[in-house]
């Protein structure tokens, strides 16, 4: 069997989906994993941005200062962003306040508003457009050229901790001996931050930004974990830094 996929090797190895295969453990049959590498030029194309400055993410919607940098960063953009939140309710409010902080030189899709193919289609069609979505829009979404140049993720995007199955594989792991947080949440997350930032680069001359707006993926330890999961931009912490090089973006695409 030959298993191929951009998001196999999660944490920079293969283990998290060997041992979800039973490829791991005492008696598991021997396999061999190759990272053949990637067309794009990481450290060239892309920007992975984390807004260590903004509050954690909290149980009651998105603080007044994530807005705020939700804001900024657009604006720099031009439009031109696709935003990924971990829930619907997120994704309405950030859809709302912008809505009432843009002019009309912005449009703001949001997923529940028409079909998901149509409003990929709209967002495709005119760089001045905004659409922001929850899990749905995290895979699949296929935008090279200039109408996409800012993927804005708004916290990790950790599993429901109610979930009775990921919690019997926690459960079963810590058994083990293994850390179940690692092996459950995590991989979890991190397959979903491979994904959604993957949406960023889907031509070798396109160009942008990942910006995490959750500082715990750079102050918690299991942070350099998800970052070795995602794709090998380059790595900032500085908004003025990322506020610049989408304006840049904006007008190399005005001159071609």
């Amino acid at each position: 069997v030959v298993l191929t996929s951009a998001t196999l090797g999660l944490g920079g190895t293969f283990d998290a989906v060997a041992g979800r295969l039973g490829r791991r453990g005492p008696g598991a049959p021997e396999w061999t994993g190759l990272d053949v590498g990637s067309p794009f030029d990481y450290q060239q194309q892309g920007i992975a941005y984390v807004a260590e400055h903004l509050p954690a993410p909290g149980r009651d919607g998105l603080a007044p200062q994530t807005l705020d940098e939700i804001e900024a960063l657009v604006r720099a953009a031009g439009g031109r962003t696709l935003g990924l939140f971990s829930s619907m309710r997120a994704a309405k409010e950030a859809s709302e306040a912008m809505r009432e902080r843009l002019d009309d030189s912005f449009i703001v899709l949001c997923q529940g508003e028409d079909m998901i193919g149509t409003l990929v289609r709209d967002f495709a069609r005119d760089p001045r457009t905004i659409l922001f979505g929850t899990l749905t829009l995290w895979q699949g979404v296929d935008v090279p050229g200039d109408s996409l140049s800012l993927v804005l993720i708004d916290r990790i995007p950790f599993p429901r901790p109610d979930d009775p199955l990921l919690q019997a594989r926690a459960k079963a792991a810590n058994a083990a001996g293994r850390s179940g947080f690692m092996e459950v949440s995590a991989n979890h997350a991190a397959l979903l931050m491979a994904q959604g930032a993957g949406r960023l680069l889907r031509h070798v001359t396109d160009r942008g930004v990942v910006a995490v707006l959750d500082n715990r993926l750079e102050y918690k330890r299991y942070g350099s974990f998800l970052k070795a999961s995602m794709p090998r931009f380059w790595q900032t912490t500085d908004a003025d830094t990322v506020r610049g090089a989408l304006k840049r973006l904006v007008a190399a695409g005005r001159t071609r």
